[in-house]
């Protein structure tokens, strides 16, 4: 939950205006991984594969996500 003091500083700071500089330096979304956009592609697990990839993610403490690309760049190579 968000308190009332929340709420009244993040009014505060609306209220004494933006950097909008800084906030276009920030930019939006996260970083891109190349020049080209990427896609998202669905995929079906079943449960046991499903903790296979947790638990290789966990131990290179890295996300799914980039433990799917490792696996494909080496299967690739």
């Amino acid at each position: 939950m968000v308190s009332e003091e929340q709420i009244q500083q993040w009014a505060d700071e609306a209220e004494a205006g933006y950097d909008v500089e800084e906030i276009k330096r920030r930019g939006r979304g996260r970083p891109g991984r190349g020049a080209e956009p990427m896609q998202v592609v669905a995929i079906r697990l079943t449960a046991e594969e499903l903790a296979a990839l947790d638990a290789i993610a966990k131990r290179e403490k890295i996300s799914r996500s980039e433990a799917i690309r490792r696996a494909l760049a080496g299967f690739a190579a």
